[in-house]
């Protein structure tokens, strides 16, 4: 089995994840079993650079960066399945069924739901996610994924 990952603060995020700021999109993760869901969390300030362009009277979380958010989540899911997870990277191949319900706006706290739908198979993975904000789902949909080692 991977490593163990139970909830983590950003600092061990930092040790998984390569992005890093503006661009480091989970900060903590809350819950999982290790090999099939995780539950991380963003909270959105009034802070986040991109707030400035979209929109200057009206500030939305770009959708983008929601699947983003959920990209990251399900990178660390997948991640803890691995042994030395700091020497790999996940690369999203696919987004289908993604829906948009409800906008982010700052203030929120952002819950990110992944789940794996099969189990990997020569490094490609598929999952669901859901993004909540209160019980609000906000975004959903299904992505694949590939882990690829570090060179």
């Amino acid at each position: 089995m991977g490593s163990s990952f139970s909830t983590q603060k950003i600092q061990e995020i930092l040790k998984v994840l390569p992005q890093r700021y503006p661009f480091l999109l989970v900060d903590r993760i809350l819950e999982t079993d290790g090999s099939t869901h995780m539950v991380g969390l963003k909270n959105v300030t009034i802070n986040e650079p991109f707030f400035q362009g979209h929109f200057p009277n009206e500030p939305i979380m770009p959708g983008v960066l929601l699947v983003e958010s959920l990209a990251q989540c399900g990178g660390l899911l997948i991640l803890s399945t691995v042994e030395e997870p700091e020497k790999y990277s996940t690369y999203f191949l696919k987004i289908d069924k993604l829906k948009f319900k409800h906008k982010v706006v700052p203030g929120d706290t952002v819950i990110l739901r992944m789940e794996l739908i099969e189990p990997m198979r020569r490094g490609i993975v598929m999952m669901f996610g859901q993004a909540f904000v209160g019980n609000h789902l906000v975004a959903e949909g299904e992505m694949t994924a590939q882990v690829v080692k570090n060179k």
